[in-house]
């Protein structure tokens, strides 16, 4: 006899086992990182724990204990490579439980060489200093501008006030200085390992309003993000050379930056 309560899921007109907690998933209530692990060791791992702690509390009222995700990416990759793109992923906890917590290993994502090409679009993600799963908006505005042949949409206010790419942060040029949006965006882990490594190296860096009036003001421009650092060859008709000193150090630098083991 058939539980006609029990939950049923069908794929492609195929049933499959309901899993309680794969409703849990499918809501999209939740928060995630990503990260490419090279010898079983991260840049930035201490970033990327923060940021899930920081995140679940805000979200469910509760923590997220560091060294059980460590201990959970190490055993999603106990079968797999030590090289690897690993995403941890966060949702509600289950009653009397702490978070649910999944793990997904793919293949690693080289770093990438080519300088990429941006679109400006009028949209700002909610929330935009989580990492959280509803990601429509920007997955929408970045399949629209690739169409168009560009590489990433740059995410900007009605007024004009730039904020980050669909799944990067930017950083522009001035002189020898760097400089970073403020606006609501998320500290991507990239973005803060590069920060640390900018203040060790003894390159100033700051952080203000920018706005795409002041886009062909700038000497350069990158976008980070967990697959690294990228030179930005345009942004709509302004354009960049790929090659300035100061994106090749910033590469150099974050090329450099320690790895830390899982």
């Amino acid at each position: 006899m058939t539980d006609s309560s029990a939950p049923r899921i069908e794929i492609n007109g195929r049933g499959t086992e309901a899993d309680p907690l794969l409703f849990e998933m499918l809501s999209g209530q939740g928060h995630f990182t990503a990260m490419q692990v090279r010898g079983g060791r991260v840049r930035g791992l201490d970033l990327h724990l923060k940021r899930l702690d920081a995140a679940t509390r805000e979200l469910f009222g509760v923590e997220l204990d560091g060294e059980l995700v460590r201990g959970r990416i190490r055993h999603a990759l106990r079968e797999r490579s030590q090289d690897a793109a690993v995403r941890v992923y966060v949702y509600h906890p289950e009653p009397g439980d702490g978070p649910v917590t999944v793990v997904t290993v793919r293949p690693p994502v080289p770093e990438p060489e080519a300088a990429k090409r941006l679109r400006s679009v009028a949209y700002q993600r909610p929330a935009a200093h989580l990492k959280h799963l509803g990601g429509f908006g920007q997955r929408y505005h970045l399949d629209r501008v690739r169409q168009e042949g560009c590489d990433e949409a740059l995410l900007v206010a009605p007024d004009g006030a730039v904020a980050e790419g669909a799944t990067t942060n930017i950083g522009f040029i001035e002189g020898a200085t760097i400089v970073w949006p403020d606006a609501p965006a998320l500290q991507g882990t990239t973005m803060l390992v590069l920060r640390r490594e900018l203040d060790r190296a003894g390159i100033p860096w700051t952080q203000r309003p920018v706005h795409t009036d002041d886009l062909a003001s700038f000497d350069g421009a990158f976008v980070s993000n967990s697959q690294g650092v990228a030179a930005v060859s345009a942004i709509d008709d302004t354009r960049y050379p790929a090659d300035t000193e100061l994106v090749r150090t910033v590469r150099s630098l974050y090329g450099a930056a320690p790895w830390d083991e899982i």
